[in-house]
């Protein structure tokens, strides 16, 4: 099934005639921020190729990030860094940033469709789903936007902490990541929280897969 925004139409007919997507990336990494974004997306816009950012090379994500970012009514990020994760918890933490990104959107949302888990305090009706990035049109864009925000900022990341590969492994806990922090210790931009980042820790996160 692909996000052909088959929700979005049945939600207008509604009376919900601007509906928001949010999703997060970087929820099961080791280090780096959190990464949450919503987006509005008009009633008749052309993204070929929109899908799960996770479906999608690079290269693709980057060129539908540029469209979503222009032809969207509206478009917000949020970050939280690792220290607030640490202090708040990685749940609390992931609800904040999706309830964040779309409190900040700018027309307010009639409706809001989530990912999985359901941000608290929203200022619109909301539904979550799960895989619902592979069904909606609106959380599939807000995937890609808040994928290729991360990946900047993992980019960046790596320039200043070169030797854990984080251009590779975008903090996810692949078996190059566990060796530096085995080697090194962590980075200011780890997760101490995370099981086995902490010196005398586990071998494993408390999160796995990649988002």
């Amino acid at each position: 099934m692909k996000p052909d925004g088959g929700i979005e139409r049945r939600l207008r007919s509604e009376g919900f005639l601007l509906v928001a997507g949010v999703d997060e990336a970087g929820r099961g990494a080791l280090a780096g921020p959190l990464v949450a974004a919503a987006v509005i997306l008009p009633e008749r816009y052309e993204l070929r190729g929109l899908r799960d950012s996770k479906l999608l090379t690079p290269l693709s994500r980057a060129r539908l990030d540029r469209e979503i970012r222009r032809q969207a009514l509206a478009v917000s990020v949020v970050r939280v860094t690792p220290g607030r994760i640490d202090r708040r918890g990685l749940h609390r933490s992931n609800l904040w940033a999706l309830g964040r990104a779309v409190a900040l959107l700018r027309p307010v949302p009639d409706y809001v469709l989530a990912d999985g888990f359901r941000p608290s305090r929203l200022p619109a009706p909301a539904l979550s789903s799960k895989k619902g990035d592979r069904v909606s049109a609106s959380v599939a864009a807000a995937s890609i936007v808040a994928k290729v925000a991360r990946d900047g900022a993992m980019a960046r990341l790596h320039r200043a902490y070169p030797r854990f590969g984080f251009d590779r492994n975008k903090g996810y806990g692949t078996a190059e990541h566990w060796r530096a922090l085995r080697a090194h210790g962590p980075a200011p931009v780890h997760r101490l929280s995370f099981a086995g980042v902490a010196p005398g820790g586990t071998s494993t996160g408390v999160e796995g897969g990649w988002t």
